[in-house]
């Protein structure tokens, strides 16, 4: 049923809830490693997502989906959360968290570039300009401003977080023609990753006991970050009659990360930060407007 109000509370909740995970994000890195941070917050999802799926009475289109579709499944849980997050972890653990979370925005960008082999569409005029604006801003962050002189902050932090961008595209692409409920798609991907996650650890963690005030950040990046934020903002795209009216909330998203970065990290907000956000932000507007006509 269609509710516009809603809509929009669903949507600004989804909002809110992204804004702050690159504040949880760095004070979960802060007392786990990344293969810690990686395994409880994608075993916290698994059990949200898992819950809302039965809460919903769909627990058996769940089982009846990782039948029939075992093999899909455990490659689009490779793709999200296992190697999305690893990488996304591991640049927030190497940048400053305004670095890396506005790195990430840009990923809507790189979904339209990789949709000319992947999806054999064609580059206009507003892609190139949509793809300047994001990468230029990538730069300007990626290097403080000083970018004639091309020295990066941490070219390895950058390159995590660009590359996060990149798989995260991919898997959105892949997940296009899936017709399956999206909740329940994305609930079958965490309950696969999780036993994975939870081998990564072993192998590559130094412990996997920890105390439960080390473990919170990642129980709340788990439940907000990955698992209701994506309930809420589908559920808000359900409920709505304007796509881009719900859509464009999302550009409040690293303007409020940026105030939550500054007061709970103190983290400096630096000009060059706020000049590539200028530029990646009508970056993203382009792009999205373009797929919204289509």
């Amino acid at each position: 049923m269609i509710n516009k109000n809603q809509s929009f509370y669903y949507g600004l909740s989804a909002v809110f809830l992204w804004s702050t995970s690159a504040t949880a994000i760095k004070l979960a890195l802060d007392v786990l490693d990344v293969f810690q941070l990686l395994f409880f917050s994608t075993f916290t999802s698994a059990i949200i997502l898992c819950s809302i799926v039965c809460y919903q009475g769909r627990c058996a289109l769940l089982f009846d989906a990782i039948k029939t579709k075992l093999s899909y499944f455990l490659g689009m849980a490779i793709l999200n959360p296992l190697v999305f997050y690893f990488l996304l972890f591991s640049a927030y653990g190497r940048l400053p968290a305004q670095q890396a979370q506005t790195i990430n925005y840009t990923w809507a960008i790189t979904l339209g570039l990789l949709s000319v082999p992947l999806l054999g569409q064609r580059l206009g005029k507003v892609d190139f300009l949509a793809m300047f604006l994001g990468y230029f801003g990538v730069v300007i962050i990626a290097t403080q401003g000083s970018f004639l002189s091309l020295k990066f902050t941490d070219e390895l932090g950058v390159f995590l977080a660009l590359s996060s961008t990149i798989v995260w595209a991919l898997y959105w692409i892949m997940n296009a023609a899936q017709k399956l409920d999206p909740v329940v798609g994305l609930a079958i991907n965490f309950i696969i990753a999780a036993p994975f996650a939870f081998v990564l650890t072993l192998l590559f963690s130094n412990s996997l006991v920890v105390n439960l005030d080390a473990i919170f950040p990642a129980i709340y990046i788990g439940i907000c970050e990955m698992g209701v934020a994506y309930v809420f903002w589908i559920f808000a795209l359900r409920k709505t009659t304007s796509i881009s009216r719900v859509g464009n909330l999302i550009f409040l998203s690293p303007v409020l990360s940026l105030i939550f970065i500054s007061l709970i990290l103190n983290e400096t907000i630096q000009l060059a930060t706020l000049v590539g956000l200028a530029l990646i932000i009508p970056g993203i507007y382009l792009q999205n407007r373009k797929s919204q006509a289509k």
